[in-house]
């Protein structure tokens, strides 16, 4: 059962990688081009950041063309995902590949960060190149539940915007090897704010 479900994990991963080079020939959703490099760029640098994940409710912030969230959701269906972007044509193509690959665990909203308000918190806030780290606690804390987690995905280590972020926010950093962009710096960041407010 098990193998049967890896299998149809896989065909769900091609198919999107499939229909996201389709659409990116009519619209411009990625400056990543070849199928090759989108595997690596887009589909290995979304997954790597499965293992810091935390909880059962996560919100991708700035998701794009759906990464890091559409990649995750597909090989973890246990876990809810919603992914919010402001850009019309980007949550269109998510909106369209939750409906192509039948996924129940995947909610798309167009709106900006700064404007929404979930009536409950998540427990993992994930962007990717999104803005700079400060900028990001500041765009997402309110999204969080108390002992929730931001995670930042970035190249290089970003220490300039670290020693900026608010006293009371925590961090780790990990550096991360992604297949295909071994030339490539990748850092996994994890913000917590021990005396967050219970906010859910």
């Amino acid at each position: 059962m098990g193998e049967i479900q890896s299998q149809e994990k896989l065909e769900k991963l091609i198919a999107l990688i499939e229909e996201l080079e389709r659409w990116n020939k009519k619209i411009n959703l990625t400056a990543i081009r070849s199928t090759q490099d989108m595997v690596s760029g887009h589909l290995l640098d979304s997954l790597a950041v499965r293992p810091f994940l935390q909880g059962k409710s996560i919100i991708d912030v700035g998701s794009g063309a759906g990464f890091p969230g559409l990649p995750l959701a597909i090989v973890d269906p246990s876990l809810n995902y919603r992914l919010l972007d402001s850009n019309g044509k980007k949550i269109a193509f998510i909106t369209h590949a939750i409906s192509l690959l039948n996924l129940k665990n995947v909610e798309a909203i167009k709106i900006r960060a700064e404007d929404y308000f979930p009536a409950s918190g998540f427990d993992t806030v994930i962007a990717r190149a999104l803005t700079d780290i400060p900028s990001l606690i500041a765009l997402t804390e309110h999204m969080l539940k108390k002992r929730g987690v931001i995670i930042s995905l970035k190249g290089k280590n970003p220490t300039k915007e670290l020693n900026k972020i608010p006293d009371n926010w925590k961090y780790s950093i990990t550096k991360i090897m992604v297949p295909g962009l071994e030339e490539h710096e990748r850092h996994i960041i994890s913000l917590r704010n021990p005396k967050m407010q219970l906010n859910d």
